[in-house]
């Protein structure tokens, strides 16, 4: 299973999101390959699950992947409970 963690620029914030999602997966037994980029390279790159912010979850509609909305990066059990949902 492949896991992108989108953010406008692709460093700082995504980095964030994707320890944490990398986290909370490990916590559920889940195996994934994780990465972290920016929404314009995330749009033409093959993935199971994008986990970004809404805004750029507009961006990325038509996507193959399915897109997960968290509001709080730093939010560990918002994480957990949205990607319980999709797996």
């Amino acid at each position: 299973m492949k896991v992108l963690c989108v953010c406008g620029l692709g460093q700082g914030t995504s980095l964030i999101l994707r320890m944490n999602v990398e986290n909370v997966l490990k916590e559920m037994g889940v195996q994934a390959d994780v990465e972290h980029t920016d929404v314009s390279t995330a749009s033409s790159m093959p993935a199971d699950y994008i986990v970004t912010s809404n805004e750029l979850a507009q961006t990325l509609q038509g996507h193959s992947a399915q897109i997960v909305i968290v509001n709080n990066y730093f939010d560990l059990n918002e994480i957990k409970e949205k990607l319980k949902a999709v797996l």
